[in-house]
Formats: C-alpha cells, structure tokens, sequence
C-alpha cells in the first residue's frame, strides 16, 4: 500500500486532471457513502468523512515502526493536506490490519479504495473555507453522513468504467423514456453541443444522429429521462459486463 501512494503524482499536470473529472467526482461520492458505513460500524461518525478507521477500530494496534517512519516521512515531504495525509494514514494501517486480522473487520466494502483510485486519477483535493471539496476543475459538498448513507453506490471500480465516464466538457446524461434505450449524453464544450450514445457493442461513446434536450427541464419534449451520473455508470457497468 505504501508503494502504491509512493507511485501517485500528487501534482499532476493540469489538462490530464481536468479530463478525469468526472471519475474523480464519482470516486469521491462512492468514498463519502463507504466512510459513512465505516463511521457507524465503530462509531466514528463525529471524525467522518476523512479520518483513519484503525484507530477506532483497535485504538492499540500500530503497524511495524519501519513502516511507520517511511510513511510519514514520504508523507511530510509530498503531501500538505491534513486530510490526504489521514486517509493516507489510514489506507497503509487499514492494509496491515487486514492483513494480520481479516476475521476482526466487518463485511463492508473497501474503505479506502475509491479515493486511492481518486488520488491516482489525479493527486490530492482541497478543502475551502466554504465546506467545499475542490477535485481540480469541479467543487462538491461533502454534505453529511445520513445524506452520503442514503445515496446510490457507485456500481464498479472498473477502470473500464471510470475511463468511460470521463470526457472534456458539461456532461448530462440521459435514456430513453421507457428505460430500455442505450445511454444518452449531452456533452457541451464551450457551448457547442455533442449528442453521443455509449454503444453496448463498440463499449464507447458515438454520435447519436439524433438531438438530445439541451436541458433536463426539457428532457419529456424528446422522450428521454434525464439521468444522475450514479445511474449512468451502472448502466456502463452492465453494458462492460454484457459485453
């Protein structure tokens, strides 16, 4: 786990962090709701949503003191975020634990991997003074543990999936009315619409030939429904899977 943080560029370059957006975003939504599980299993919910779940979990336990003083030392030298540095932190203690108490962790899904994945899709986050989460090129409120709990899961880390989502521009996602058609996007560039569809055979994005709404409001005119990004993904999830 260690090597695998050693290998993120934490300061990407620029227009390689813009064109993954979109994953990132989707990442760190499936991150938030995971770490809402985690907070209620060892009840942790005050330290929710970056926080190192060991400590909670066996207050005692530490990981072997080489390891310990690599990683903070690649950590001090590489990263200023505090909250990148705990779930760092917490990605290397919550490996070992796995690793020398498998049977002592509750059966919940990995806490850690949507944001290593998010970190090695683009390097580290920021938090503003206005609650919000900066992922380089788009703003999302962490919003709270209830709320993330309630929300939908991301449907697979494929990165199959998370290249297929991610794409330069405003994206709206949309299918037919009766849910059955393939899956529809509106992606805007500097204004100039792209009507593409995700083929289920050529598992990528193509041109529609047909107009899709240039807002949801107006999605029922053209006989779609318009889509959340978590809805779309699993829709590219089952068409990665049929094929």
């Amino acid at each position: 786990m260690l090597e695998r943080l050693r290998a993120v560029e934490w300061v990407g370059d620029w227009d390689d962090v813009l064109a993954r957006v979109m994953s990132r975003r989707l990442l760190m939504r499936e991150y938030l709701r995971r770490a809402g599980m985690w907070a209620q299993a060892y009840g942790a919910e005050a330290a929710w949503p970056f926080f190192d779940v060991v400590e909670y979990a066996d207050p005692e336990f530490a990981i072997p003191p080489e390891v310990a003083a690599q990683l903070q030392e690649y950590l001090g030298q590489i990263i200023a975020i505090h909250a990148v540095k705990r779930t760092c932190t917490g990605a290397v203690r919550l490996a070992d634990y796995r690793a020398r108490r498998p049977d002592a962790l509750p059966d919940l899904p990995d806490l850690y991997e949507p944001l290593l994945l998010f970190y090695e899709r683009g390097g580290e986050f920021l938090q503003d003074n206005g609650g919000f989460l900066d992922l380089s090129g788009v703003l999302v409120r962490p919003g709270t543990l209830l709320g993330r709990l309630a929300g939908p899961p991301l449907s697979s880390l494929d990165p199959a999936l998370l290249d297929a989502v991610d794409a330069k521009g405003s994206i709206t996602y949309y299918t037919a009315a009766d849910r059955q058609g393939p899956l529809l996007r509106r992606r805007a560039v500097r204004s100039v619409p792209y009507d593409e569809a995700f083929g289920r055979d050529s598992l990528r994005w193509e041109p529609t030939g047909t107009q899709l709404p240039a807002s949801p409001e107006k999605a029922a005119e053209l006989g779609v429904v318009w889509l959340d990004e978590m809805e779309a993904a699993a829709l590219i999830t089952a068409a990665i899977a049929d094929a």
